[in-house]
């Protein structure tokens, strides 16, 4: 069953968000104002050493008071492919200098209310290049085995959407293993 639109208008808009009422029609008949908030597309890199470690962030997130570990990952730019974003981001938050960047998994994380698409990506090796540039990003970073992943999100420490997907889909892929 699709619903049909008949319109969209922007309540609020800025660089990073818009958030927008669409006129929108149901199967069933009934007609209504769903608000959808747009976000820009999001690039995020799973970097993998030869050990079998993984490259994490500790960082802070203020707008749920939590602390937990996360993958390189932005924002893609005007102009910027996601590969390119998410090279651009492991360098900036980790200060290594990424090798190869493949495609990994395509996600849509709330597909109910915004149309933001996670773009993730598996990168095979990486060089340390000198101190992250992005000074706000993290408190940490580590490599981290991957055989502690699991029990890490089993306690919460991993808890963004984008990080799990990365994660759990490279545990699941056996050429890792």
């Amino acid at each position: 069953m699709e619903w049909k639109t008949h319109g969209e208008r922007q309540v609020y808009t800025n660089k990073w968000v818009n958030l927008c009422l669409v006129d929108v029609q149901q199967p069933d008949g009934h007609r209504w104002e769903y608000h959808v908030v747009r976000l820009r597309h999001l690039a995020v890199a799973t970097v993998v050493n030869d050990r079998q470690e993984v490259l994490m962030m500790w960082r802070h997130r203020f707008i749920t008071n939590s602390w937990a570990w996360e993958l390189p990952m932005g924002l893609v730019e005007e102009g910027e492919t996601p590969e390119e974003a998410a090279a651009r981001e492991v360098l900036e938050e980790t200060g290594y200098q990424p090798g190869p960047v493949k495609s990994l998994i395509y996600a849509e994380p709330a597909n109910g209310i915004t149309d933001s698409q996670h773009h993730v990506f598996r990168i095979d090796g990486a060089t340390y290049a000198g101190p992250p540039t992005e000074k706000n990003e993290s408190d940490r970073i580590e490599w981290v085995p991957l055989s502690e992943v699991r029990g890490m999100i089993d306690r919460k420490e991993i808890v963004s959407s984008g990080s799990l997907v990365g994660l759990l889909y490279l545990l699941m892929d056996e050429s890792i293993r």
